[in-house]
């Protein structure tokens, strides 16, 4: 069977968001990492839309941990998407906030974020 399609976005919880904060943050990362994915590999984009766009939000506990999960996403050679704020409003110019993952096959995507913890 092949596998399925997904996307999942981490969000930093060591840094203070509020909860509209993080929904951005996350609307963000979905919708960036997605157009990523649509440039390079159509036939993922149209499979993951077709098949209800399914998504898991999970959280980091450190920055450390943050960029473990980028360099394993880069290394794996998985789309993804770094989401780099403003600084308009609760965070510094320029913080890290979330990662957008896919869409994707779930099973590589796995070997990176399962023992992370939903959001």
């Amino acid at each position: 069977m092949e596998d399925e399609i997904k996307q999942v976005i981490v969000v930093r919880k060591d840094i203070k968001m509020g909860a509209g904060k993080i929904a951005s943050q996350v609307a963000h990362a979905s919708l960036m990492s997605f157009l990523k994915v649509n440039k390079t590999d159509k036939e993922i984009a149209k499979k993951w839309l077709d098949t209800g766009e399914k998504k898991i939000i999970v959280k980091t506990t450190s920055y450390d941990e943050f960029n473990e999960i980028k360099k394993a996403l880069s290394e794996k050679r998985i789309p993804f998407e770094v989401i780099i704020d403003k600084g308009l409003t609760q965070v510094e110019p320029g913080t890290e906030t979330a990662i957008g993952i896919g869409p994707f096959y779930e099973k590589k995507i796995d070997e990176v974020t399962s023992k992370l913890k939903l959001l």
